[in-house]
């Protein structure tokens, strides 16, 4: 759709967090003029639609087959880290890798970000464990409620997928060798995930879940413009007027007039808007930190746990696991978490063969202002945008951990079944969670080591807010989505009562 002149909530990214904040400023203001700007094309057969709910069979299958085995950093496109798209309609719609649109990624080789409508949105796993009390941060007071918001716009699920009978057995093991470290309510357990039963089938919450209108139309104050690149915020220094877009196809500019604006782009492509926009507080793209991703496989021992083949579980109509499970973060006595996801191997003829553990473990890293987004002031990637270099590294405690996270396996392994360490196991490359944070980080005060403050208004400006997981300070262990919603709830309610809204609708009502 063509960009409006005037809207009074500028949205910069159409993902989860950018459909929070629609959805939670338009509870609040029915009156507002909201319009979501998405730079990709819209991806199979609607804009911001889950891709595990797609009506195309061949998508689906591609989508639920990579997604099944728990490794997102899989997920990206199948190309060479190192491999460059020379123009934008080279890219396919979906996942690609940072390095496809020109930016280096030689130090965080698995950094992948969504190219469509809906963003990461589309494609992300719905696992959304909550964090422990590091992993928190802003106002402890409000912290529950936040969280427990954040839970309601992303339809949590406690327990969608399992424990089937093997996958007690699982978490029985789990829990025998681990729960005398687990806090209350932190026990090996089921994986909370934003889904929901709709006549017995699971449906993940994306984007157009999460605030309708952005699939279905039908909201005469909303509008949703696809296929436009944020290029510029228009700004004085202290209070931005508004942004310049340029048409992906065309590249004819255009620029919007907004009151407020919000930039929900992702943890990498929100700093590189402020930065094209030369608003550039110390802290931005600093501290940029992910968990380190321990990959495995472990083959249940049928016979130990007293499990016959043909009493393997199957799946629930449209799933690809049997069994979604969660060992939560317990530190320090158990720095890790682990994303259990369990498949019954079968042959051409479905007769079960074996039952898969997949176990994901999460190792935290150290929050280090030198792990950072550099960006160039010269050159520019393919979509006419600042390329971004990535400088990233662990530490060595973070070696040490990552070591340590072999160890902690092993003894999950010799509880389960067969696994080996060399050919079961594998350290990811960086960026590979795509869980990344801190690149546009909240603090207590403009001290130069944030970008700003826990309602996510940027330091030095009155009406410029960021969201999504790049605001998030701390180091996570869990999926960053959960938590990083908590952003876009505390963004939303800013800018429900900020005094720009507020004149906007009065002037509405006065003419």
């Amino acid at each position: 759709m063509t960009p409006p002149e005037y809207t009074d909530v500028l949205i910069v990214g159409g993902g989860i967090m950018g459909a929070a904040v629609a959805a939670l400023v338009r509870a609040e203001r029915p009156e507002a003029q909201i319009t979501i700007v998405d730079a990709g094309p819209a991806i199979a057969d609607g804009s911001g639609h889950h891709l595990h709910e797609t009506k195309d069979p061949e998508l689906w299958e591609q989508y639920n087959e990579k997604v099944s085995i728990g490794i997102q950093g899989l997920y990206a496109a199948d190309q060479p880290a190192t491999e460059r798209a020379t123009a934008l309609s080279d890219l396919e719609p979906g996942m690609h890798r940072i390095a496809a649109l020109g930016h280096d990624s030689a130090q965080l080789p698995g950094a992948a970000v969504g190219w469509n409508v809906g963003g990461m949105g589309v494609h992300w796993t719905a696992a959304t464990p909550w964090p422990e009390e590091a992993e928190r941060f802003g106002d402890p007071d409000r912290w529950d409620r936040d969280l427990e918001i954040a839970r309601d716009v992303l339809r949590v699920t406690a327990s969608p997928i399992g424990p089937t009978t093997a996958g007690q057995h699982v978490l029985d093991a789990l829990t025998a060798h681990l729960g005398h470290m687990a806090a209350p309510g932190r026990l090996p357990q089921a994986m909370p995930m934003a889904v929901r039963d709709v006549d017995g089938r699971l449906v993940r919450t994306g984007p157009a879940v999460i605030f309708p209108p952005i699939e279905v139309g039908g909201d005469e104050h909303f509008t949703l413009v696809s296929g436009q690149i944020v290029t510029e915020l228009v700004h004085d220094g202290a209070t931005v007027r508004g942004a310049r877009t340029k048409d992906i196809t065309t590249g004819e500019v255009t620029e919007i007039a907004a009151a407020v604006v919000v930039v929900a782009a992702d943890a990498l492509r929100s700093p590189q808007l402020l930065w094209a926009s030369g608003i550039r507080p110390a802290a931005l793209g600093t501290h940029l930190n992910e968990h380190a991703f321990v990959t495995n496989r472990v083959l249940l021992d049928l016979d130990r746990f007293g499990i016959a083949l043909e009493e393997l579980p199957g799946y629930r109509d449209g799933e690809t696991v049997s069994d979604s499970l969660w060992v939560p973060v317990n530190s320090p006595a158990l720095p890790y978490q682990c994303q259990v996801m369990n498949r019954t191997y079968i042959d051409d003829d479905a007769n079960p063969l074996a039952y898969g553990v997949g176990v994901s473990v999460y190792v935290p890293t150290e929050v280090r202002a030198e792990n950072r987004i550099v960006f160039s002031d010269e050159d520019r990637d393919i979509a006419g945008m600042p390329v971004m270099r990535a400088e990233f590294s662990w530490s060595e405690a973070d070696l040490a951990l990552i070591e340590q996270a072999g160890d902690f396996m092993a003894g999950i392994a010799e509880r389960l079944g067969e696994w080996n360490r060399e050919t079961d196991s594998q350290v990811l490359p960086a960026g590979s969670s795509l869980h990344y944070t801190g690149t546009v980080r909240a603090g207590d005060s403009d001290d130069g080591t944030s970008v700003c403050d826990h309602s996510g208004l940027v330091w030095g400006f009155d009406n410029l807010f960021v969201a999504g997981n790049g605001v998030v300070p701390t180091a996570l262990v869990c999926n960053s989505t959960l938590t990083g919603t908590v952003t876009a709830v505390r963004a939303a309610e800013a800018v429900v009562v900020h005094p720009a809204l507020a004149a906007a609708a009065a002037e509405e009502v006065c003419a």
